[in-house]
This record gives structure tokens, sequence and C-alpha cells, in this order.
């Protein structure tokens, strides 16, 4: 949330599932205590993260938008990147951060050539290409709808968001961005014991 109000969104849209949404809007409220303005929606089933980026579609209003995974955690403004997508023309943008071949596995990962140039996107793999994942934080303009509805689901059943991410690199219409600072994935109670201790030393910090 923070990092969203930071880049200068104001206007943020949380999608649950019918389970936690209680919870989150008790936590949040109105938003009002953030300086932001929070809408909620739910996401009656799971069916990947397109079919959750789907859901905003009447919240996003014909404009361009930003999308992020709640889990996600991420040490440095994106405010610069938002900025370019913003003024630039691409229809898609990605961050990508380096991580260890194992967390590499467990994350969906961009292939680059030799000029560091991203040429493809791949989920989970057994022996990933690189050690550069694409976090939970995309950047789309409205017309990533209508290519949601051209998805179809993988073998575990859900839209993935690899396959939107190879459908804007085959266009030639997606740029991404390397994080200096990394981030950290709190999707694991272990993750988030590691990141509230994280969070904790660099407050004592500051």
């Amino acid at each position: 949330l923070y990092t969203l109000i930071d880049a200068g969104i104001k206007e943020i849209l949380i999608i649950s599932g019918p389970n936690h949404m209680g919870a989150i809007f008790e936590l949040l409220g109105s938003g009002k205590d953030f300086d932001c303005d929070l809408t909620y929606r739910v996401q009656d089933t799971a069916g990947g993260l397109p079919h959750a980026i789907n859901v905003a579609k009447h919240f996003a209003n014909g404009e361009k938008f930003v999308s992020m995974n709640g889990d996600n955690i991420i040490i440095e403004s994106i405010k610069p990147f938002v900025k370019e997508f913003e003024q630039g023309k691409e229809l898609s943008r990605v961050l990508l951060t380096q991580v260890s071949e194992e967390e590499a596995k467990q994350a969906g990962v961009a292939e680059l050539d030799h000029e560091g140039n991203v040429v493809g996107f791949e989920e989970k793999p057994k022996i990933p290409k690189s050690n550069w994942a694409v976090i939970g934080c995309y950047m789309y303009t409205p017309e990533v709808f209508e290519v949601i509805r051209t998805l179809k689901p993988s073998a575990r059943g859900e839209l993935e968001i690899t396959d939107l991410h190879n459908h804007y690199l085959k266009q030639g219409a997606l740029k991404a961005s390397k994080l200096s600072h990394g981030w950290k994935d709190a999707g694991t109670f272990d993750e988030l014991v590691n990141i509230n201790v994280f969070m904790q030393n660099k407050m004592h910090e500051s």
C-alpha cells in the first residue's frame, strides 16, 4: 500500500477472496488513515493473476494502471518506473530482481540475451535460464483486458501471468526495469516472519 502511495497512486482497488475481505476492510477501512481512497472487490474463485486483474476492468476506467501482489514487499520506490510507464508508449512494464537459483525455480523468470534484453519468460522452471525473477508488480494500459479474454487456462486450470508477459513481448510492447535493492516475498508463514524481522530492523535503522 505504501509503495503505491509513494508512487503517487491514491485511488487503489483491493481484490481478495471472500474469506479474507472482511478482515482486510476492518484493517484498512476507507484509506483515509493512509491518505488514499480504497475500493474493494471480491474475486469469487481463484483463477490466476490475470483473472484477478480482470476484476479491475471497470475500476481502471480506461486508464493506465499498476497491479501489485499483496504479498510483495518492495524495498525501493517504484515512482521512477511508474512515471516512465505513464509517459511511455509501451503497453506493459514488469519489474525484475536478482534472486538465487532456488528462488528462481519458484518464480516467473525472465530470459535475457547477451545485451541484457528480455527475450522470454518462463514460470517456475526446473532449470532457470537466468536469476532475474519477475516480481508481482505489473503496469498495463486498458488494452490488457482484451488480451486477458484471449488467454487459455494452463494445466493447473488458471490463467498464467507469464502468458500475458509473453504476449506483449512478442508484440514488442513490453519493457522490463531492474530493481537495485530487490524485494521480499511474503507468501508463506516463514517469509512473513522474515519480512517482519527485516522491516523491524529497517525501522530501527531509521
